[in-house]
């Protein structure tokens, strides 16, 4: 019989890594990151990535497997996932997919069709425009070509939005269109999906600005100053607009003050975790846990105990 998936959801700063760890010594789990910012290197800090020796006795699949300068698309993460999955089978053991990217999560469940190829000259001319009448004009404009994109895409995903709208000016039909004509492949495997999330966004929100504060202190600032000083990384390139990276690389060239970058990102990070839990409470057949419950690890080891004796 196939072992299950495990998916293990939610918004940042919920505790994710920490349980997953409490996972694997239990089970026969190996880790696979759903993290479209742990994908790169030399960007740890910053993504609350592993330490080196969590790494060493958990180890984390689909983590630091891109430079910074590269672009990572949803259809390659799900190549990826879907062969770390049957690498893991074969061995006998569990996959477990640890992290925040609703998208990635949704689109292994879903399937996703065969669009256009990426243009890096076309992106960056749309990140430009972007930065020019902002990402809720090109949300707009997104509405007039493509209503029904528009409406399932939020204004502040510009990942998406970007994507879009690329798809448009590279083949001249919308994402939409895309979607409809071409077939998906779509979850068919055992799947046990767990959720952790505090119960009041309250104490997330004072999480974030823990756990960022102490990014801070663990030279967030001088790890980005590096990635500047490479000279060729941009605010354009993904990696660059990840949550934070951003706001410390904005400081960085002399757009934000030393008093504004870190409420920014603060702002950024809680947005972000916002659009985690909204997509998380359309996720159907989940189980979830209060994250602040003192004993919510035991719960789940007892609760995914018993789950497993019945796949």
């Amino acid at each position: 019989m196939t072992p299950p998936c495990i998916f293990l959801m939610g918004p940042t700063a919920s505790g994710k890594t920490d349980l997953a760890l409490s996972l694997v010594k239990q089970f026969p789990c190996d880790i696979i990151s759903v993290d479209s910012a742990m994908i790169y290197r030399g960007m740890d800090i910053g993504t609350a990535k592993p330490s080196p020796d969590i790494l060493a006795q958990a180890p984390h699949r689909l983590i630091n497997i891109c430079d910074p300068a590269e672009s990572y698309s949803v259809a390659q993460f799900c190549r990826d996932a879907q062969a770390e999955i049957k690498t893991i089978q074969a061995a006998g053991r569990i996959p477990l997919l640890v992290g925040g990217t609703m998208l990635y999560f949704h689109s292994l469940q879903q399937g996703i069709s065969e669009l256009p190829s990426a243009n890096p000259e076309l992106r960056q001319r749309l990140n430009r425009e972007a930065e020019e009448i902002g990402w809720l004009a090109m949300h707009q404009r997104l509405a007039k070509i493509d209503p029904i994109a528009a409406q399932r895409i939020h204004p502040n995903d510009p990942q998406r939005i970007q994507r879009a709208l690329e798809v448009y000016e590279l083949s001249g039909e919308t994402i939409t269109a895309w979607y409809a004509k071409t077939p998906v492949k779509k979850w068919s495997q055992p799947l046990i999906k767990l959720v952790i999330a505090p119960n009041q966004r309250r104490v997330l929100h004072d999480r974030i600005a823990q756990r960022f504060n102490a990014m801070l202190k663990q030279g967030f600032v001088e790890e980005v100053r590096g990635l500047l000083m490479r000279g060729d990384l941009t605010l354009d390139l993904p990696s660059i607009r990840c949550v934070g990276y951003r706001q410390v690389w904005q400081y960085l060239i002399g757009d934000l003050d030393e008093a504004s970058f870190s409420e920014r990102a603060i702002i950024a990070t809680r947005q972000l975790a916002k659009r985690q839990l909204t997509w998380l409470r359309t996720e159907t057949d989940t189980f979830w846990f209060d994250s602040q419950q003192a004993d919510m690890t035991e719960k789940v080891l007892k609760w995914l105990e018993k789950k497993l004796k019945f796949c």
